[in-house]
């Protein structure tokens, strides 16, 4: 049984755990201002970093929260999952395979 690669059905995994785990990686990255804020924080207080760097968590998780509950995000990253499915789906070979470039000592 082929799959067809234009096939829009999301299956429980795609929905529940694939894309949202694209929303967490593009988030970050949206984010990165606070991201850094945040680790550079926690790097200067060690183990204090709990109580010192209160405001620097409530912001990144404020950014974060924002992206995580943007319907037209999740609908963005969707469609890039979708497309990523569909070129698997063409060419058998993941993403990840793809971008990697051949060595040049060939």
């Amino acid at each position: 049984m082929a799959l067809d690669p234009t096939e829009q059905h999301l299956r429980h995994v795609e929905k529940d755990v694939l894309i949202p785990k694209i929303m967490r990686e593009k988030a970050r990255e949206r984010c990165s201002e606070q991201v850094q804020d945040f680790t550079k924080c926690c790097k200067d207080s060690g183990i204090l970093m709990v109580v010192k760097c209160r405001k620097e968590n409530s912001a990144l998780k404020e950014c974060l929260t924002a992206y995580y509950n943007d319907p037209a995000f999740y609908e963005e990253c969707k469609m890039e999952y979708l497309k990523e499915r569909e070129e698997f789906r063409k060419t058998g070979i993941p993403t990840k395979k793809r971008l990697q470039k051949l060595p040049t000592s060939m």
